[in-house]
């Protein structure tokens, strides 16, 4: 199969996750700045979740450049990762109503350690249909962002419940760790 569809069904279904999160950032009654207070968690908490979208689309966009062919395998772990992602509008909003709390923090973890082993299973299913010599396989090596991520997030998900303000500094950590743009498979192409 061409990868196209894929490509464009998890394009749509991204732009969809952040159409859904800024819906659900509610206008303030008044009109002056300090009616922006009540909000600002929520807007915080968009914030974030926007940027992790962001990284996983173009993380996404950038492993998908180079398969050739997708396989039944592929499409359902592609369908596995858009499954916890579209998780994300909804623990966005919970941890932002209820300013950043602990449950609501450490579900917001859970959902993004689950899209993590997601991603992995996706590169490895494309890995193991490509051949383990293939762009993404050398790419990928030893993949340290990779490794460090999930025990990042069971760091945060298990201090939420003591402080929710360190666990959500360890999942602000993972997306400074994965926002600066991730070179591996460009190089590889190259």
């Amino acid at each position: 199969m061409e990868k196209g569809r894929v490509e464009a069904f998890s394009d749509g279904v991204l732009a969809i996750i952040i159409t859904i999160m800024v819906l659900e950032i509610k206008v303030p009654h008044g009109d002056n700045f300090t009616d922006l207070f009540p909000v600002i968690p929520i807007i915080l908490s968009y914030v974030l979740s926007f940027i992790y979208i962001g990284i996983y689309w173009n993380n996404h966009h950038h492993m998908m450049q180079i398969v050739k062919k997708v396989n039944g395998n592929i499409l359902w772990a592609n369908l596995h990762l858009l499954f916890w992602l579209s998780l994300i509008p909804f623990v966005t909003s919970w941890m932002g109503e209820h300013h950043f709390s602990s449950k609501p923090m450490a579900l917001y973890g859970f959902v993004l350690l689950m899209a993590a082993m997601a991603y992995f299973i996706l590169q490895n299913e494309i890995i193991k249909s490509q051949g383990e010599n293939s762009i993404l396989a050398k790419a990928v090596g030893k993949d340290f962002k990779g490794k460090i991520s999930p025990i990042l997030y069971l760091f945060g998900i298990s201090i939420s419940f003591v402080n929710s303000y360190l666990g959500g500094a360890l999942f602000i950590l993972v997306a400074f760790i994965w926002l600066i743009p991730d070179k591996r498979i460009e190089k590889s192409l190259q």
